[in-house]
């Protein structure tokens, strides 16, 4: 996991998190290598990834200087904003407001 996550409660990532970090990483256009180490990813991970994420239209592929490139495309960057939506309310949710933990319903009196 990267050192610049702050979640540190799981130790595993679910694939929309992954899918959702490459997208951030692809941003402006990157190498496949570089996606892989900074996704921490192996070579094998990194494929299916992105052959899902070229199908899906999450990111495109293109050629610069000999290499080929890898950016994120409107679409990705929607997903990479509802993802980090969806995270943030799911976080609020589970700490409640102002990072207030609020105890299981079973828990709380009834009035």
């Amino acid at each position: 996991m990267n050192s610049w996550k702050t979640d540190t409660t799981s130790k595993r990532r679910d694939k929309l998190s992954i899918i959702a970090e490459i997208v951030e990483i692809a941003k402006d256009g990157t190498l496949k290598t570089q996606i892989m180490y900074k996704a921490n990813l192996s070579f094998a991970q990194l494929n299916d990834y992105v052959k899902f994420m070229l199908k899906t239209g999450l990111m495109n592929k293109f050629r610069a200087n000999g290499k080929d490139v890898y950016a994120a495309t409107e679409k990705g960057l929607e997903f990479l904003q509802r993802h980090f939506e969806l995270t943030e309310l799911l976080q609020e949710n589970e700490n409640g407001k102002n990072g207030v933990k609020i105890p299981p319903h079973n828990l709380l009196r009834k009035n």
